[in-house]
């Protein structure tokens, strides 16, 4: 077990993980840019890995795509016009894009990045064993990591994300939604 916390936010749908995710990692950048400003050093690549964003529709979600943090390159894993034998939530998957994208930027991340962010981890990526295999990889690296867990998944991933001893689980909720990415910012910045 290493010192850099592996920080999961949890929280039911939409209740703003990803906000909350994209706020931390907003000013971790701000922060790091200002000191790498200030002692003049060239930018490092300070966050690498994917996050999941809904495909919307006049409002309405089809689906779901992947993203390269470095690249933006781009997948989509989960739509409702996907033919797929694998379908969740009434949406098919593609794990070929899901591995295309996300396997590549999480190895990425293990070797260049200063912090790895694996944006959901749930009912779509836990289909396939090439991505569980690359958030395990990227769990026995010695980095800050940030994960958004889906909250309801029992799948052994998860389960083995939340008894790890440098883990720590943080549920987004209406009342701690705003102050949420300090704290986490803060249990961060303890390490590096």
């Amino acid at each position: 077990m290493g010192i850099h916390p592996k920080i999961g936010i949890t929280g039911l749908p939409r209740s703003g993980k990803s906000a909350v995710m994209e706020k931390v990692l907003s000013m971790l950048k701000e922060e790091r840019e200002r000191e790498l400003f200030a002692r003049n050093l060239s930018d490092t690549e300070i966050i690498g890995g994917i996050c999941t964003e809904p495909i919307l529709e006049n409002g309405e979600r089809l689906g779901y795509k992947v993203r390269n943090l470095v690249t933006g390159d781009e997948g989509e894993i989960a739509h409702k016009s996907i033919d797929s034998r694998l379908r969740v939530l009434g949406y098919g998957l593609n794990t070929d894009e899901l591995e295309r994208v996300a396997i590549p930027a999480i190895q990425h991340a293990i070797d260049n990045c200063e912090v790895i962010v694996i944006d959901e981890i749930g009912k779509f990526a836990v289909e396939s064993e090439a991505f569980v295999n690359a958030v395990r990889n990227a769990l026995e690296i010695d980095k800050p990591t940030l994960l958004t867990l889906h909250k309801k998944s029992r799948h052994p991933l998860l389960q083995d994300i939340r008894r790890r001893d440098d883990g720590r689980i943080l549920e987004v909720t209406p009342v701690n939604r705003a102050l949420l990415p300090y704290k986490i910012h803060k249990l961060m910045r303890e390490t590096y």
